[in-house]
């Protein structure tokens, strides 16, 4: 192999552009270029898979302390129901991330009042806001 073949596909090329100034990559095969692209995606996708991370965190907390009075299902939506499901609340437009933080730390008849850390909250809400 010679020339540019022989240094393999991760090659790239450091250049002077024609006027003095500052140096710029160039990259070498287009092979390279997929390369560059894949690992970009890879990444976007650990971080896609971190994000989901509080919303599965949240549910384990709903079905260690929820699940004696709520449904917690996505596909449980009974509004009509006392407690109502996780689905229905998390159906209702005026149930924001705001609105949640003020609903969970307020009591409220019967519901147990819950001392929640920040996290605790963060992924109770995650969890809910993931049913919609």
């Amino acid at each position: 192999m010679t020339g540019s073949k022989a240094h393999g596909f991760l090659r790239f090329v450091w250049s002077r552009r024609a006027a003095p100034g500052p140096r710029s990559w160039r990259i070498g095969h287009p092979a390279a270029l997929a390369f560059a692209i894949m690992t970009s995606m890879s990444i976007a996708h650990h971080c896609h898979a971190q994000a989901l991370g509080p919303a599965q965190t949240g549910r384990a907390l709903a079905e260690s302390l929820c699940t004696a009075c709520h449904r917690i299902g996505a596909y449980d939506r009974d509004s009509s129901r006392m407690p109502p499901d996780f689905g229905a609340v998390a159906a209702m437009p005026s149930m924001t991330e705001t609105s949640l933080r003020v609903f969970l730390r307020t009591p409220h008849g019967e519901m147990p009042r819950y001392q929640f850390s920040t996290s605790e909250m963060d992924d109770l809400i995650a969890y809910l806001q993931s049913l919609r």
